[in-house]
């Protein structure tokens, strides 16, 4: 049984990676073919023909249509057939699905589910993006052969870093400062303070902090798929307050999870930053340092997926620092349910049957 949540916003690419050519992206599972119309708009079209199921991808485009490569059917961007080579008559059958999508801020986002649920408004989104005291620098597109539940709750997990990160985001002084985790809003959030302590490296090498500082990790987890950590520092002698972030260094590290079968995983991540707003080296030393942190997650998620493959002894232990992602795993089960309940609502075929 798949545990994707369809009804949801997923980001399925950034926008340089979409242009005039037929792409394929694989999303939840589903194969999508997608390129830029004329207009510059993007499109997105299930990625098989309904005929011999030759990928859409395969074909060629004529004008903003797309021409099936084995017989030439060729389909509007509603996923309509508008021809049939050789006869007049368009079959009822003759279409492929298309998806609802949404571009904002350099990100293309995609709607897997039922279209007429796909609601922009509901698209994430945040102030910084169009804040000019802001800086937005889009990063990579990290692939991990993990299934996406775990890398999320890496995501809404700040004490992984004191042993995962000990070079870059993290280091022993975190070790056994408690994370405080709040759950009754529209995010999951776990949160922590270290004062008066040693910076860490991406600091040591981004912020210039030399001294003692006063360092946070705020890390937000949006069902079904997007994570915001807010990290930074401010020296230790200034003692800011928790809502003066502002008044240090202060960074969003933004990632989009998108899940591409059970154990295929995208993590597109970027950040915004208050600070080195014209510097285009401070990207590149932060991309290094997040390169180098991200490939640590990666290590430790596909080891940690290659052993959930494997035949269990005995239920993993959990522990306190678990309650975000206890949460997140209620969360995600509870609109899977929905769906499937509301699936069967609309369609009660005797085909289905469920064996307990």
């Amino acid at each position: 049984m798949t545990s994707f949540v369809r009804n949801a916003w997923y980001v399925a690419a950034w926008s340089t990676e979409v242009d005039d050519e037929l792409r394929r992206f694989t999303i939840l599972g589903d194969h999508v073919v997608m390129f830029r119309k004329s207009d510059g708009s993007v499109a997105a079209l299930e990625d098989r023909c309904p005929h011999r199921l030759l990928p859409l991808s395969k074909g060629k485009r004529i004008g903003d249509t797309v021409q099936c490569g084995y017989h030439g059917l060729t389909f509007d961007c509603s996923g309509q057939c508008v021809r049939v080579p050789g006869q007049t008559n368009l079959p009822k059958s003759a279409y492929v699905e298309a998806y609802p999508i949404e571009e904002r801020h350099g990100i293309v986002w995609i709607w897997m589910g039922d279209p007429d649920r796909a609601e922009t408004s509901n698209v994430f989104d945040m102030p910084e993006f169009t804040d000019p005291g802001w800086k937005v620098h889009h990063g990579d597109a990290l692939h991990l052969k993990s299934n996406y539940l775990n890398v999320a709750e890496n995501l809404v997990d700040p004490a992984h870093v004191s042993f995962v990160h000990p070079t870059t985001l993290g280091n022993a002084a975190s070790e056994n400062v408690p994370v405080h985790v709040k759950t009754d809003g529209e995010a999951i959030l776990a949160w922590r303070w270290i004062r008066d302590a040693e910076p860490i490296g991406f600091f040591k090498g981004f912020g210039g902090f030399d001294g003692n500082v006063d360092r946070w990790h705020y890390y937000y987890l949006y069902t079904p798929c997007t994570a915001v950590i807010d990290f930074g520092s401010a020296p230790a002698e200034d003692a800011i307050a928790e809502d003066d972030r502002n008044k240090g260094v202060r960074i969003f590290a933004l990632h989009f999870i998108t899940p591409v079968t059970e154990t295929h995983t995208i993590d597109r991540w970027m950040h915004i930053r208050n600070t080195a707003l014209d510097d285009p080296e401070a990207e590149e030393v932060m991309d290094k340092m997040f390169r180098t942190a991200f490939a640590e997650d990666k290590a430790i998620l596909e080891a940690v997926q290659e052993e959930e493959l494997r035949p269990a002894k005995r239920r993993p232990i959990r522990i306190a620092i678990d309650k975000g992602p206890l949460v997140y795993r209620k969360r995600i089960n509870d609109l899977l349910e929905l769906e499937r309940t509301e699936d069967l609502a609309a369609d009660p075929s005797p085909a289905f049957v469920y064996h307990d």
